[in-house]
């Protein structure tokens, strides 16, 4: 759950950053608008690879997508 909200939370916070609405990103993904809300939402019908392929299309580099990843898994070590 917590690596699920990580990524989701990730993904609003990069396309906020880059200006982009969900419809934009959407067409970046070849997605759907409500696709971006239900993984921002980090609704459970979304798959983390498509968070993943999501955070990396805009431009978030490996070893940052690795950076989300451990820090979700420390919150659960917590």
């Amino acid at each position: 759950v917590e690596l699920r909200v990580g990524l989701a939370n990730a993904v609003k916070e990069r396309r906020c950053r880059r200006s982009l609405t969900q419809a934009e990103l959407a067409r970046l993904l070849g997605s759907s608008q409500s696709r971006v809300a239900k993984m921002e939402a980090a609704d459970p019908s979304v798959s983390i690879d498509l968070m993943v392929r999501s955070l990396l299309r805009m431009g978030a580099s490996r070893k940052e997508v690795a950076s989300y990843i451990a820090a979700a898994g420390r919150k659960r070590a917590a």
